[in-house]
C-alpha cells in the first residue's frame, strides 16, 4: 500500500509558494521537502533581456551577506544592470554627440573667418 503524506507546514493547498517534493529517506520512509521557487534572474534595465554571467537567484539571496560582489556583477560599466549592447550603444552615442559639437564649433569658426575676409575685401 502507498504511504500517505501530509503537508508539513503552511496551508494544505498546492499553490506556487507551497510546492513540495516527495523524497525517500535512507530509512525507507517517504517525506515531503519544500521546493523553493524558481528565480527569473536579473534583466537589462532598458531592453528587458536576461543578463548572462549572473546567477538566477531569489531576491533575498542577492544580499551582500549571502553573495559576494563578483557573483552579482560583470566587470564592465553598468555590469549587472544593463546588457553589453545597450552599454555599447550609449558609449557610441556619447562619442557621436561630442563629435557633432566639435564639427559645429569648427563650422562656426570657418563662418566667422569668411565674414572677416568679406569685410576686409569690401
Amino acid at each position: 500500500m502507498v504511504q500517505r503524506l501530509t503537508y508539513r507546514r503552511r496551508h494544505s493547498y498546492a499553490t506556487k509558494s507551497n510546492q513540495v517534493r516527495k523524497v525517500k529517506t535512507p530509512g525507507g520512509k517517504l517525506t515531503l521537502h519544500i521546493a523553493k521557487k524558481r528565480a527569473n534572474g536579473p534583466k537589462c534595465a532598458k531592453t528587458n533581456v536576461r543578463l548572462p554571467g549572473i546567477p538566477h537567484l531569489r531576491p533575498t539571496e542577492y544580499s551582500s551577506r549571502r553573495l559576494s560582489k563578483r557573483h552579482k556583477t560583470v566587470n564592465r560599466a553598468y555590469g549587472g544592470v544593463m546588457s553589453a549592447g545597450v552599454v555599447r550603444e550609449r558609449i557610441v552615442r556619447a562619442f557621436l554627440v561630442e563629435e557633432q559639437k566639435i564639427v559645429k564649433k569648427v563650422l562656426k569658426i570657418q563662418k566667422s573667418k569668411e565674414k572677416a575676409a568679406a569685410k576686409a575685401s569690401a
